[in-house]
């Protein structure tokens, strides 16, 4: 809390149990929590809703608090023009997915905080992320944007309702696009289908796939877990990946744990947020590739992540905070940062010369031009091997260095963290753990998530059923699917780390459960039950930064197949499947999960996969795609400093189109040019048409028709040449990306 905020009289968020309610209960905004009462007052005195949502640990939302919330002539005019409502999206996702997906489709970007302007009948008509409190960068001031919205609706309220009413159509159109169910799921190939796109996308010298930012995104690293056997180029990437997170600075290295995201390609420069999901998806990884490959670096990265979860987001009860905050006082990473000098003090001569190659700080400062994030240039196997001495000498001699600087960093003030228990991200942990705990042979582990699993089903069952949330003793806000699908998840988990019937039991429980609330006719599952206050129900299919509820729930089912036999549950999967086939085959970039789960299907089932048409091969579809494309190189004679200008255009079949650059979602693949041999400069990509595609959660980005891309080209070896990488799509399916490649002559 600031402490401009403090000076407040308390408003209604401080009844709320969010801590990022919370944090906003002393603002002087008139501020409801949703619910009936501000739904009920914007309808009795017809004013437009000003919804807000974020979650504790976001640090722009924070910024947002300060600048305007905080404000008294903002919060003036904000209580008499509209009702104020603040939403926890960890609380609601399903909430957050409707007003997420507004947003994305009016401002073509997304991001929290969300702010959102809806009529009193819940249907949103402006919206954006974060506004600064004045004009400012291209964004338009929040006190400006409140003043043009209030006249509006007092001057042209008929507009404002019918924009609202186009933009339910359009969110309808988006969040209740279903696929005609097929005959049967999906063929086993679309995994594979799914890594070779990600190949094309894969970072060889940092790991990872795309430039930055990047994020983990488990549900790549789990897809090329599942395809390793089979395709040779997969274990490589995953190892190189897993490799290069943990000696980055995502990773803790001095307390364990990994950072939201990093900012940087190399891994080095984290958002330094920590999430629950994160790290119990991240556990299960790591364990599963030290079964892999022994590799002692994986094991390290288990126990140190799992003693981090023990240490900081464990509750006394035994379940697991949900996150914890990227900066203190206002400032990013200022707990995890170091200074040289800092370093100097608690390291002494002795040490800091040892230790700096170790961790990077023997060079430069790179965090805000006077700060290290720690990492490790080199793996301790590779310092180990160069020094000719074994991995165990050279770690006896890191870790009491690391433990002076882990006492130290101790006694800084600490970030704050956001103590609600959730069902869902307590169920990766669950999982993480009791698959760490199996696969390291370590107990421990284990009975860390049967403990957690055990507050779960006792305290968050308050009426029988599941419920999502829980904090200060109350359970509250039913279960989302995404709950019973990741506890489940891990219920299963700890049943084959354990041997113990129970959990199978709670397991089958759940899951008679989930199938009765959110099961739809049709296949698959509704992301949430229906409620007075959502526009509509939604299901959750595409993978984001966890993987699709209902590509959990599927390979759930198949698990329960797997242990008791009933058939009941392989058929239940079977429809699921069934009905996201034409997506898993036409676009399993976006679906990698439901393609995994779908391998899965096919084993189990005594069905014969050859039935459903496999399609055309990777060869074919690439070749397909490069004739879709015709590339024209225009470059222009050398200036004196050498530096030539170029343009590439494209020519792009009518029915057809690329990704624009930036591309719109993670898993599609942007057009880009890059160069061997040469240097790049100035290049210069066009603006992106926005539309619709079947396969998209919100609006997408693309070019068509005709296209050019310019820029300059420095040509610095004989053999220079440019590379092209494009996806070419139609309306409702994507090809392979491919990458083309001219010789500069």
């Amino acid at each position: 809390m600031t402490e401009s905020a403090a000076s407040h009289a308390a408003n209604r968020l401080a009844r709320e149990s969010s801590p990022y309610l919370l944090l906003h209960a002393h603002n002087p905004v008139d501020w409801y929590p949703w619910g009936p009462e501000a739904l009920a007052r914007a309808k009795e005195e017809q004013k437009p809703i000003f919804l807000s949502v974020g979650y504790s640990t976001c640090y722009w939302c924070h910024v947002m608090e300060r600048e305007s919330f905080t404000d008294p002539k903002t919060a003036a005019l904000m209580n008499e023009k509209f009702v104020n409502v603040k939403l926890d999206r960890e609380e609601r996702p399903e909430l957050d997915e409707i007003y997420m997906t507004a947003t994305q489709i009016l401002t073509s970007q997304g991001g929290w905080p969300n702010s959102v302007f809806l009529t009193p009948d819940l249907l949103p008509f402006y919206a954006g992320t974060y506004f600064p409190p004045e004009d400012r960068q291209g964004r338009p001031g929040f006190r400006a944007v409140l003043a043009q919205l209030a006249e509006a609706w007092a001057t042209r309220r008929d507009d404002v309702i019918a924009q609202g009413v186009e933009m339910e159509g359009a969110m309808r159109r988006y969040l209740e696009q279903r696929n005609a169910p097929a005959s049967a799921p999906p063929a086993p190939v679309g995994a594979l289908r799914a890594a070779e796109s990600q190949a094309r996308r894969f970072d060889s010298a940092w790991g990872g796939f795309g430039g930055a930012p990047k994020f983990p995104s488990p549900s790549n690293l789990h897809l090329l877990a599942e395809v390793a056997g089979e395709m040779p180029a997969a274990g490589p990437m995953l190892a190189l990946t897993l490799d290069q997170m943990a000696r980055g600075g995502i990773y803790d290295q001095i307390g364990g744990g990994f950072h939201r995201y990093a900012t940087d390609r190399e891994w080095k420069i984290p958002h330094f947020e920590k999430m629950l999901y994160d790290n119990g998806l991240l556990l299960e990884i790591y364990a599963r590739e030290h079964a892999r490959t022994g590799g002692a670096q994986a094991a390290r990265v288990v126990r140190e992540t799992a003693a981090f979860l023990a240490r900081e987001m464990t509750s006394p009860e035994g379940a697991f905070w949900s996150a914890i905050d990227a900066e203190t006082d206002g400032h990013e990473g200022a707990f995890y940062v170091w200074t040289r000098p800092q370093l100097e003090a608690v390291l002494g001569r002795e040490d800091t010369p040892f230790l700096a190659p170790l961790y990077g700080f023997d060079r430069p400062p790179f965090f805000e031009e006077s700060y290290y994030v720690l990492h490790q240039p080199l793996s301790f196997e590779e310092v180990a091997e160069r020094r000719r001495m074994p991995l165990a000498e050279l770690l006896g001699e890191v870790v009491p260095a690391r433990e002076k600087l882990f006492a130290a960093r101790a006694e800084r003030k600490r970030p704050a963290t956001d103590d609600k228990i959730l069902a869902d991200w307590n169920g990766t942990a669950i999982a993480g753990l009791a698959v760490a705990g199996e696969l390291l042979a370590e107990p421990s582990l284990v009975a860390a998530a049967a403990r957690a699993a055990e507050f779960v089903l006792e305290n968050m069952r308050p009426d029988g059923t599941l419920h999502h949330a829980w904090r200060g003793g109350v359970a509250k806000i039913p279960a989302f699917l995404s709950d019973y699908a990741f506890l489940v998840h891990g219920l299963l988990a700890l049943h084959s780390a354990s041997g113990e019937a129970r959990w199978l039991e709670h397991a089958r429980e759940l899951t008679a459960e989930q199938i009765a609330r959110l099961g739809d006719s049709t296949g698959g599952f509704y992301t949430s039950a229906e409620s007075d206050d959502v526009l509509f129900r939604s299901k959750d299919v595409f993978d984001g930064a966890l993987p699709a509820s209902n590509a959990i729930a599927i390979d759930n089912l198949l698990g329960l197949f797997e242990q008791t036999g009933d058939r009941t549950y392989l058929d239940t999967a079977r429809s699921a499947l069934a009905s996201v086939a034409s997506l898993v085959s036409q676009h399993p970039e976006g679906v990698k999960s439901t393609a995994v789960a779908a391998r899965r299907y096919w084993r189990l089932s005594a069905e014969i996969p050859g039935d459903e048409p496999v399609g055309p091969s990777f060869e074919e579809l690439a070749s397909q795609a490069e004739r879709l494309v015709q590339p024209q190189f225009e470059l222009s004679e050398p200036r004196v400093d050498g530096w030539r200008k170029f343009a590439l255009i494209l020519t792009i079949e009518p029915g057809w189109h690329v990704n624009a650059n930036p591309a719109s979602a993670e898993f599609l693949v942007p057009t880009l040019i890059e160069a061997e041999g040469a240097r790049l400069q100035e290049v210069v990509y066009p603006e992106g048409r926005e539309v619709k595609m079947a396969y998209g959660e919100g609006p997408l980005s693309i070019y068509e028709g005709t296209v050019e891309i310019v820029g300059e080209l420095l040509q610095e070896t004989e053999a220079a040449r440019l590379m092209l990488t494009y996806q070419a799509c139609d309306e409702s399916r994507c090809l392979p990306p491919i990458t083309r490649l001219a010789v500069v002559q």
